[in-house]
């Protein structure tokens, strides 16, 4: 469980001094220190010869989903033998639940969430409450309300050959571990009977479970591979299952909370009927009686996170539990054994993270907003419910963390970023490392600044001259709608060109971004995506349209962020768009030539030519379709299908058999 860094670098330029410092500072109890380092320098290599050094669980905050993936590739081949996880929020689309009084206008929660990142989600919990040699790559989302890590460990079954349990009783534990039973559909989260054998298919995705039973105790562990024929092999050692789902509590504690429930809803019925809110007081009277009896019987409800509070027994007003305190969280674990995990029982353990763990905040300067922003908003839009009788009192205390608990939960941090801001400078003081050299020697971009008239026809001239040299080009928008009538305008004139922008779904923005690299597109345009720390090589113009907007998306940080974007090609330029240079646009150009004077002086002393950054396109790092078979383990064979098939015609249940019917038919070809 060390970390082992596998890189065929080495650290040059700033880096060597970069590291040092920060490893030392680290070391002496330094508790906030600045990694300034440009586009190029090799920012990501530095975190990670810091985390082999230290030895340290790491939390890597990313301010949104396409870098967050885009360090969790490049994580991934920095420690191949170590956990390394990506973790975001796992809707494909969320709209929240909110009530407009003006209009009268109810919005029900309405979501779709990506089973593949709730996969990755459960296995980077589990192994940060279970390994040392962890790496989470999140976004800002770290920050919201996941449940109880106490409860998420506690309510773990604890398996092991041998063991007394009634197949029955298995069975009713793995429904309150939220595993639903499915004998059809097999995929992650669900599990299957097969007489005294039971299969669990984990809700990481990673491991299939079997369990024989042999009368009233477990006669066989063993586990399986996703993959196609993989084989069933015997575990001797105990093994840990994790729920499916954060919003676990023990059946005695959930008793208690339902209990406690009812009692808060008493009194606001209370508070609502002395206001003469009666309808306030219905709806919510009967909203909660209904999740209170889905708590009682099933021990989940739609929306189960507003009762989180009354859940993991925390006060009015006390911070929620997020990824942080998984970190921060200290629990004995199993001491030895194949299978790992967390065993509250174990007589004999060492404790997880006792030396505390590392935070690096990357692109510092717009993540930390992020972070601040963030529970102000949920909380005017929970109160709101809250007042209209929608929820009870304490849903608010189902939020995000606030910046100042955010802040305490805060061990040793990093802030990572080409421009940090001044809170960020002032939180480090003297601790801040500077990496303004590329070890490659590319300077940064050379700044065209052009008059905005007839600026779609200049551009469509300059890219058809980066067609021609085979380099790619982004085009910098100011809106979604503008980047994807530009996007469909180029596609007319015959220009390879895809738009990005955060409607794009979180699993498909790498492989846009691949797909750039590889030259099925062109040229790629967007507005914020494509700015802070992404790696593309093959790009050496950036376009800024409406560069003299003064404003968020045309400050001198943003710019600088952007124009960093074609750093790393030695053709690298910018064109401004622009009808006068506003003092943003002046005091980034400035910067970009303090920097490129800084390089060309050290390329010159060291006799260094510049040469482009070549890096290998990645395929995206998740499991692929063809790795994962999950419709071959929804049977062990093809006979067994057809038996249960006939079974179902036989209890006339022929919507069954026309499932299993399909089924085979699908398996078939």
């Amino acid at each position: 469980m060390k970390f082992e860094l596998k890189s065929k670098f080495k650290p040059t330029g700033d880096q060597p001094k970069a590291i040092k410092q920060l490893v030392q500072n680290l070391k002496s109890g330094v508790k906030d220190q600045v990694l300034l380092g440009v586009t190029g320098s090799g920012k990501t290599f530095t975190m990670a010869k810091v985390i082999e050094k230290m030895q340290k669980p790491t939390l890597i905050i990313s301010p949104n989903k396409t870098l967050a993936a885009q360090l969790y590739q490049e994580f991934k081949e920095f420690f191949p033998n170590n956990a390394v996880h990506y973790f975001v929020s796992y809707y494909d689309y969320y709209q929240p639940e909110a009530y407009i009084p003006q209009s009268d206008t109810y919005i029900e929660k309405d979501s779709k969430v990506n089973e593949e990142i709730d996969r990755l989600r459960h296995a980077a919990v589990q192994d940060v409450l279970s390994r040392k040699d962890v790496i989470v790559v999140a976004s800002v989302s770290c920050i919201y309300n996941i449940g109880s890590p106490e409860n998420y460990q506690n309510v773990s079954l604890d398996l092991k050959a041998g063991q007394k349990l009634k197949r029955k009783d298995f069975i009713y534990h793995l429904t309150t571990l939220q595993y639903k039973r499915n004998d059809i559909d097999f995929k992650p989260g669900t599990f299957r009977v097969r007489g005294e054998l039971i299969e669990i298919y984990l809700v990481t995705g990673e491991q299939l479970l079997r369990i024989e039973f042999l009368g009233d105790k477990i006669e066989k562990i063993s586990t399986a591979s996703p993959k196609f024929n993989s084989k069933f092999e015997i575990q001797n050692s105990k093994f840990i299952l994790f729920p499916a789902t954060f919003w676990v509590a023990p059946q005695d504690k959930l008793n208690i909370a339902i209990e406690n429930i009812k009692l808060e809803l008493q009194d606001r019925l209370k508070e609502l009927k002395k206001q003469n809110k009666l309808l306030e007081a219905e709806r919510l009277e009967q909203r909660t009686n209904y999740d209170l009896e889905m708590l009682g019987e099933v021990g989940f409800c739609h929306g189960i996170e507003n009762y989180s509070r009354q859940l993991e027994f925390r006060k009015p007003g006390d911070a929620p539990f997020s990824l942080v305190d998984y970190f921060n969280y200290f629990h004995p674990v199993k001491s030895a054994g194949k299978a790992g995990g967390v065993s509250p029982k174990a007589k004999q353990f060492d404790r997880v993270n006792p030396d505390g763990s590392l935070i690096f905040i990357d692109e510092s300067h717009i993540s930390v907003s992020q972070i601040r922003a963030m529970s102000v908003q949920d909380k005017v839009r929970k109160e709101t419910l809250i007042d209209f009788g929608f929820r009870l009192p304490s849903a608010v205390d189902n939020r995000p963390l606030n910046f100042a608990e955010f802040e305490k939960r805060q061990k040793q941090t990093i802030y990572v970023s080409a421009t940090p801001a001044n809170f960020e400078k002032q939180k480090a003081g003297k601790y801040i490392a500077e990496q303004l050299i590329r070890p490659t020697g590319l300077l940064e971009p050379q700044i065209e600044i052009k008059k905005t008239e007839n600026q779609i026809k200049d551009l469509i001239e300059e890219v058809k001259k980066q067609v021609a040299k085979k380099e790619r080009t982004l085009v910098v928008t100011l809106t979604k709608r503008l980047a994807e009538e530009i996007s469909d305008y180029l596609v007319e004139r015959g220009i390879k060109t895809q738009y990005l922008h955060s409607e794009i779904k979180t699993m498909e923005r790498p492989q846009i971004l691949k797909n750039l690299r590889e030259g099925k597109y062109d040229v790629l345009v967007g507005i914020n995506l494509l700015r802070e720390g992404i790696d593309l090589p093959e790009v050496s113009l950036i376009a800024i349209l409406d560069a003299d907007k003064e404003g968020f998306l045309r400050n001198e940080t943003t710019l600088i962020q952007t124009m960093g974007r074609a750093a790393r090609h030695l053709n690298g330029r910018a064109i401004l768009y622009a009808d006068k240079t506003t003092s943003s646009m002046q005091s980034a150009i400035n910067e970009i030539n303090r920097r490129r004077k800084i390089q060309e002086d050290y390329n010159k002393k060291n006799k260094i030519t510049p040469k482009t950054i070549i890096t290998d396109i990645r395929d995206w790092g998740f499991s692929k379709k063809e790795d994962i078979d999950y419709e071959f383990w929804m049977v062990h064979d093809k006979k067994l299908l057809e038996k249960e098939m006939k079974i179902a015609a036989k209890n006339l249940d022929f919507e069954r058999a026309a499932e299993i019917r399909d089924l085979i038919k699908k398996l078939g070809k």
